[in-house]
């Protein structure tokens, strides 16, 4: 239910579009029919407060024993915060590399060695730039319990990379949900949801498939 109640509001304030008509270009350079901007969220209280509380029943079920809260440079600093402030647990952040000036951090914060952190993150993708943070609190010795996110794609290459590093991940919500309550809510017509079912099998190949 919780998975069906965060993709509604992912799509109702426009934080995850669906244009299949007019695909985004990704920073990776693969073209989606799918756009997620998480920052979005925190414009919305009703919606930023549904998920910093999804993201905190989450943390006292799964990981009760988390002692730090660690965000994920740059889009889940924010959301990451507002978990730690409600659980009144600390709060560190990690860069995607260290700061070019000053104590050149990568972790920003105070974390040590034999912490219990829980990562929060924004969005999952292939998970590569999300399991660098987890690489980095492992490197200053901190236990890393699991990573929990907004919103996943489901990919199998992330899945393969989360399981290599051996972290459990946890979404708030993900691609089949939103598309079958994209459908529910009339956003996309049966022949979008066929572009977007075929997107989801082959997402770095479908650009050149499709232009």
């Amino acid at each position: 239910m919780r998975e069906q109640i965060v993709a509604k509001h992912l799509l109702q304030i426009k934080a995850i579009k669906l244009e299949p008509a007019k695909p985004f270009l990704w920073a990776s350079g693969w073209h989606s029919p799918v756009y997620c901007d998480n920052r979005l969220v925190l414009s919305f209280p009703v919606t930023r407060n549904f998920i910093s509380e999804s993201f905190c029943d989450l943390v006292r079920s799964v990981y009760p024993s988390a002692g730090v809260i660690a965000g994920v440079a740059t889009g889940a600093i924010a959301h990451g915060a507002l978990v730690a402030d409600r659980l009144g647990l600390p709060f560190a952040y990690v860069r995607p590399s260290p700061k070019a000036h000053g104590l050149e951090n990568l972790i920003e914060g105070r974390v040590n060695a034999g912490d219990r952190v829980v990562v929060i993150e924004d969005l999952v993708s292939t998970g590569k730039s999300s399991l660098k943070a987890v690489e980095a609190l492992r490197s200053a010795g901190c236990e890393v319990m699991g990573m929990l996110a907004i919103f996943t794609y489901g990919f199998y290459i992330a899945a393969e990379n989360f399981s290599k590093q051996s972290c459990q991940l946890h979404a708030l919500t993900n691609y089949d949900t939103l598309i079958m309550v994209a459908q529910d809510m009339g956003i996309i017509n049966p022949d979008q949801l066929e572009t977007l079912t075929e997107w989801r099998k082959k997402p770095d190949d479908w650009g050149s498939i499709n232009q």
